[in-house]
C-alpha cells in the first residue's frame, strides 16, 4: 500500500435505505444513509426517538436487510450475503448488546456467557476460561450461578456486555445499553465500554444519552432517517490503538 491509498474502513454503509410496513403503509426509517466506521473508532449514533438509530444498527449487524444501498465489511460487500453467512460473521466478529439485554431466562449468568462462546467456535475449556475472565473483569464472579431475574438492571447489562465480548469481537454494536439504567450503572457500563475500546475494540453505540455520547470519539446525529451531522468529539487519547483485535476478517465461506 502506498501513502496515497485510502485506508479501508472496517464497516461502511453507502446510500442505505430501509422502510417498515405498518398496516398497508410503508414508513421510511433510514433514508439514504452513508457512513464509514474505521478500525479503532468509537462512534456514537444519536438522535430523537424515531430518527432511525436502532434500524441503522440492525442494518449494520445484518439483522435487517437494506431496501436499497450497500453494506461493506472489511472491503467486502455483505448486504447480499445469505443469512447463514451473516450468522457466521456475527458469531466470529461481532458483539451485539441490546437495550433489553436479551439474556436467556432459564440459563445462569455463567451459561449465558459460555453458550455464546461455544457458538462462536470455542472449545468448552476455552469458553469456560474466557467466561471466568469476563466475570471477574466485570465484577460479576459472585453472580455466576444466578439467573437473569436475580440481577439488577446494571448487572444484567454487564452480563449482556460480557456475552457480547466473549468472542473477542472486532466490532461491538450496542443499542441503548444505558437506556434503562440509573446513573451509577450507566457510569459502570460506559467505563467498561471505554476500557474495551482502549484495548482495540471498535464500537458503534446507539444512544439518546448525552453522557454516553460524550465517551465516543465521534458523534453521528440522525434526524428523520438521515445523517444530520457527523463530527469528531476530540482526538483519541495518546496511546490508543488504531486497529481492532483482529486486523483482517475471515469470512469463512
Amino acid at each position: 500500500m502506498t501513502g496515497s491509498e485510502p485506508i479501508r474502513p472496517l464497516l461502511a454503509a453507502d446510500g442505505v435505505v430501509r422502510s417498515h410496513l405498518s398496516g398497508s403503509t410503508l414508513i421510511p426509517a433510514v433514508r439514504g444513509v452513508s457512513l464509514r466506521i474505521d478500525r479503532g473508532e468509537f462512534v456514537a449514533v444519536t438522535g430523537p426517538s424515531g430518527a432511525g438509530k436502532s434500524t441503522l444498527l440492525h442494518l449494520l449487524a445484518g439483522l435487517l436487510r437494506p431496501d436499497e444501498g450497500e453494506l461493506w465489511l472489511d472491503g467486502r460487500r455483505v448486504d447480499r450475503l445469505r443469512e447463514s453467512a451473516w450468522a457466521r460473521l456475527r458469531r466470529r466478529h461481532y458483539g451485539i448488546v441490546f437495550q433489553s439485554g436479551n439474556l436467556l431466562p432459564d440459563f445462569s449468568v455463567a451459561d449465558n456467557i459460555e453458550l455464546t462462546a461455544v457458538l462462536a467456535g470455542m472449545s468448552g475449556r476455552t469458553a469456560r476460561e474466557r467466561r471466568q475472565e469476563l466475570l471477574e473483569d466485570l465484577g460479576l464472579a459472585h453472580k455466576a450461578a444466578a439467573g437473569p431475574g436475580e440481577l439488577s438492571g446494571g448487572e444484567r447489562q454487564r452480563v449482556a456486555l460480557a456475552r457480547a465480548l466473549v468472542n473477542r469481537p472486532q466490532l461491538l454494536l450496542a443499542d441503548e445499553p444505558t437506556g434503562n439504567l440509573d446513573s451509577r450503572s450507566t457510569r459502570d457500563v460506559l467505563a467498561l465500554l471505554s476500557r474495551y475500546h482502549e484495548q482495540g475494540t471498535t464500537i458503534v453505540l446507539v444512544t439518546h444519552d448525552a453522557r454516553a455520547a460524550s465517551t465516543a470519539d465521534r458523534v453521528v446525529s440522525l434526524f428523520d432517517g438521515r445523517v444530520a451531522d457527523d463530527a469528531r468529539v476530540e482526538e483519541p487519547p495518546a496511546g490508543r490503538r488504531a486497529v481492532g483485535v483482529r486486523d483482517i476478517i475471515d469470512f469463512g465461506g
